[in-house]
């Protein structure tokens, strides 16, 4: 079964092409990484791939039941607490108030969040609380697929660590009923690829299309750091399909 999947996609911004034949699938439960030089349209394909933007071309097929995402900026309402944040989507799919609690609390403490951060507003969390604020608002409504923007892009090397462990293991964890989710994972960075990822897509330098793709050894979460190391000298050393993933033109891609 596959839950997204894109069928030759085409994108342009102001008639320039920006993206063009990109084919990919993601399963059930699978975190999948697209990972690319910088400015050669990853963030557009995840916004193509999630209905914020209409394809030029191409067919999107989305079989799961309810989709979230997650931004490089968390994008919290300033206004509202951690909780009122968090339950925003239940309110926006008219979950009854009696219910949100509840849905609310699980969904902080997948995040890693603790009862007293929820009264708290934006202004007094840190970053990386902000950013666990806006992973546990895509996990309120329990959706089965997720995408996520290079969410940890900001943050310092050990935060971001943990924040892709919290990914893992919440990837990995049923939500009530409803079954782990699976994601689309948007990255320039290859070893966080490899730690979180069951495959790494690598997009063309050019835009034109997935030039292709790895199946990581092991299993999110159950890599070694050694493991993970080994893996990142050798597509960087070793394999070709790798060589320009963190190559930067940022004028030739809006």
């Amino acid at each position: 079964m596959t839950l997204l999947a894109l069928d030759r996609i085409g994108h342009a911004f102001f008639g320039r092409t920006v993206i063009e034949r990109i084919c990919l699938t993601v399963g059930p439960g699978e975190i999948v990484s697209l990972i690319g030089p910088s400015g050669s349209g990853k963030s557009t394909i995840a916004h193509v791939a999630a209905g914020l933007l209409e394809p030029r071309e191409g067919a999107v097929r989305r079989a799961y039941r309810r989709h979230a995402m997650v931004f490089q900026d968390p994008r919290l309402l300033p206004w509202a607490t951690a909780a009122q944040n968090i339950a925003l989507p239940l309110r926006l799919a008219c979950v009854p108030p009696r219910d949100r609690a509840a849905r609310v609390q699980e969904a902080a403490a997948r995040a890693g969040l603790l009862p007293e951060d929820l009264d708290k507003y934006p202004s007094e969390l840190s970053g990386g609380m902000r950013q666990r604020t806006a992973i546990a608002r895509a996990l309120a409504p329990d959706p089965d697929f997720i995408y996520f923007d290079e969410p940890f892009t900001a943050l310092d090397v050990a935060l971001k660590r943990r924040m892709q462990d919290l990914l893992i293991a919440a990837a990995a964890t049923t939500a009530g009923a409803g079954a782990r989710f699976a994601a689309l994972f948007i990255t320039h960075d290859l070893m966080e690829a490899i730690r979180i990822s069951h495959r790494i897509l690598v997009l063309d330098a050019e835009g034109r299309g997935i030039a292709g793709e790895r199946r990581v050894e092991g299993t999110p979460g159950h890599r070694a750091d050694a493991m993970v190391f080994a893996l990142w000298q050798g597509y960087l050393g070793a394999d070709p399909l790798f060589a320009h993933v963190h190559d930067i033109d940022e004028r030739r891609r809006p």
